[in-house]
């Protein structure tokens, strides 16, 4: 998590590139009602797009959510965010970013691993963290990120959808399926930080239900943040490097790896250490490789490619 702070603002990196109308006066857009038509809140952006938000930041605060859809970090953390701006009441916006789908603004943002959040004030960006964190972390950084806007004159706010009777059809619209009680208990868990108490609940949810695949997609997403939590990204390469043959270093970088969003990395790294292996280590590094292939999902191309050399590798 980073301290976020007015002085974060100086020596910030260029976005210019992203300024769809750089010659629009900036006070065009000063307006908080200039906020995306009909996208509440919280607004996926595109790189054509994005110019727009840089200027919406001049008036409000927006926290730009880079993700994909394979990063299972992501997936974690993108409704906490989504919640938490919601609770500002228009004085934050959310921008999310699918990272594959909009390579100019992950770019610019320099983002080497996801996902990464980071806020927009007066147009200038500061960062707020990268990697998944708990819902208290998250509302301890949206606390002092307004608190650094007000310092900055960024304290404008966007219509809410539903307020001042803006949006009243939408109480009529049909409520969102509760989540089944052992997944519930999981969210909370997850939220609270408690991933040991989330994965057994998810593994109830597997014993009662086999066939419940979002138990089980749940359930590898947090075995993964277990695993990584707490482990120094620079501390686990050292000690990967001085034992390249020590199994379980290695899964320790490669789990930080896919934390990361560095699939093709992780993949590489466990598939040459199965080639070095003896049998029994053979056994335990394939085991991983296709816990993570679940991880990521067997529509991504990156598994089908690592799947294709573990078979050759096996045969």
């Amino acid at each position: 998590m980073t301290d976020i702070s007015a002085a974060a603002l100086r020596g910030a990196v260029d976005l210019s590139s992203l300024r769809g109308r750089a010659d629009q006066p900036a006070s065009a857009a000063a307006d908080a009602s200039t906020a995306p038509a009909a996208g509440g809140v919280v607004v996926d952006v595109t790189d054509a797009g994005f110019g727009d938000i840089l200027e919406l930041s001049r008036s409000v605060p927006v926290v730009v959510d880079l993700w994909a859809e394979w990063c299972g970090p992501c997936k974690q953390l993108s409704p906490i965010i989504e919640k938490v701006t919601r609770e500002q009441n228009g004085r934050v916006v959310l921008a999310k970013v699918d990272v594959d789908a909009n390579p100019q603004i992950a770019q610019a943002f320099r983002a080497q691993s996801i996902p990464m959040v980071v806020a927009l004030i007066g147009g200038q960006p500061v960062p707020m963290f990268t990697g998944a964190v708990p819902e208290d972390q998250v509302r301890e950084v949206f606390a002092r990120l307004l608190e650094v806007a007000g310092q900055n004159g960024v304290t404008g706010s966007v219509p809410v959808e539903g307020a001042d009777g803006a949006a009243q059809d939408a109480a009529d619209e049909p409520q969102e399926k509760p989540l089944p009680p052992l997944h519930g208990e999981a969210f909370e868990a997850i939220e609270a930080g408690d991933y040991p108490r989330a994965i057994k609940a998810y593994e109830r949810a597997l014993a009662e239900n086999p066939r419940d695949e979002d138990a089980k997609a749940g359930l590898g997403q947090v075995r993964l943040l277990h695993r990584v939590q707490g482990l120094d990204l620079q501390q686990v390469r050292a000690a990967a490097a001085a034992a390249p043959q020590d199994v379980d270093v290695q899964f320790q970088v490669a789990d930080l790896d896919v934390a990361g969003g560095h699939i093709d990395d992780a993949f590489g790294r466990l598939l040459d250490l199965f080639a070095a292996s003896d049998a029994d280590q053979r056994a335990r590094v394939r085991e991983r490789l296709v816990e993570l292939f679940d991880l990521v999902g067997s529509a991504d191309p990156r598994v089908a490619s690592a799947r294709t050399r573990l078979a050759s590798l096996l045969f």
